[in-house]
């Protein structure tokens, strides 16, 4: 599956280990890593994308139908593993504080329903989120000059470390788009390995803005970018940019975590965001991610969805999974 002409000697794989404070992946994806020159031929290497193959497949696994207490499981799981978002220049404490209160209870009047994974938010309204959650969700932050990545390696860095000092235990940054798309993915590489860094103990999702990588070999190699340098999660958008997820994008990402782990044991999160509204769209995602890397990845600390206006969607269709009738899109509050 992969192209080894780049690793000197083919040892037994491991999953992570530290060296000088850094997450850094072990033999033999240390080698292909130690220049840029067999950085760019690892990922050159790498088998291309089928399109129409990848956009067939989606449209199979679309058709599949799920009813009942299988749906009822499933609208449970997608609540369970959105990031209620809000990513606003007019974001107020308040607006903030509201969002973490629907995101402990989505459905006050059911107190059966689930929290959702994450409350996602500016650095400036981590403590605010800190403060509203409590622990009893994760606060994630955006970071890294989030969405355009223009900013110096020292800005990016003093964004990280704000967030995770003021409670942020998720950190989402956003790569150099320019940088890769010029193929300086040494570059790219070593500011995620910094970022990584940065986060100390907070786990870090990499969002590579797939809408501006044009190819799905493009997102195949940021993929793998992203994981040699030591990604919790890969994202695949900021949801300022369109196209931002679709499905054949997150079937590239998720085969590419799919053999990452074959080849090193090591199990990377994967999360789409941006345009997913509907409880019928999160359950192709989930039908996805079960059909290609398995039951194992239906969770949340695998599995995420980025999004503001899903989970209204899925409230509603569990109360007519529950009730029978559907309730108005206003009985839910409105974000």
């Amino acid at each position: 599956m992969i192209n080894h002409e780049y690793v000197h000697e083919a040892t037994t794989y491991r999953s992570v280990s530290r060296l000088a404070g850094m997450t850094t992946t072990a033999p033999p994806f240390a080698e292909v890593t130690r220049s840029a020159g067999a950085l760019r031929g690892f990922l050159h290497g790498l088998p291309g994308v089928d399109q129409i193959g990848a956009e067939q497949r989606v449209a199979m696994l679309g058709t599949r139908s799920i009813k009942t207490t299988a749906k009822a499981w499933a609208l449970d799981l997608a609540i369970r593993m959105v990031d209620l978002t809000t990513l606003e220049g007019a974001d107020t404490p308040g607006k903030v504080r509201a969002l973490c209160a629907k995101g402990l209870r989505p459905d006050p009047s059911d107190p059966s329903c689930p929290s959702v994974a994450a409350i996602c938010v500016y650095p400036s309204m981590v403590p605010t989120a800190v403060a509203a959650l409590t622990g009893r969700v994760h606060v994630a932050s955006v970071a890294t000059a989030f969405p355009s990545g223009q900013a110096p390696l020292d800005v990016k860095l003093a964004d990280t470390r704000a967030a995770v000092r003021d409670g942020a235990d998720e950190i989402d940054m956003v790569i150099s788009r320019g940088a890769f798309l010029a193929g300086h993915y040494r570059d790219v590489f070593d500011e995620i390995r910094a970022v990584k860094e940065a986060c100390g103990a907070a786990h870090l999702k990499v969002i590579l803005e797939t809408g501006e990588l044009a190819t799905l070999d493009n997102v195949r190699r940021a993929s793998w970018l992203a994981m040699l340098a030591g990604a919790d999660f890969i994202k695949t958008s900021t949801g300022k940019v369109q196209p931002a997820a679709t499905l054949p994008v997150t079937l590239v990402m998720l085969e590419a975590v799919r053999d990452f782990r074959a080849e090193t044991g090591r199990i990377i999160g994967v999360k789409p965001a941006g345009g997913i509204r509907t409880a019928k769209d999160a359950i192709k995602y989930l039908v996805l991610v079960n059909e290609t890397v398995g039951e194992e990845w239906l969770d949340p600390d695998r599995f995420r969805f980025g999004a503001s206006t899903l989970l209204n969607d899925l409230l509603m269709q569990r109360t007519k999974l529950a009730t029978g009738h559907y309730s108005g899109p206003d009985y839910f509050t409105l974000d």
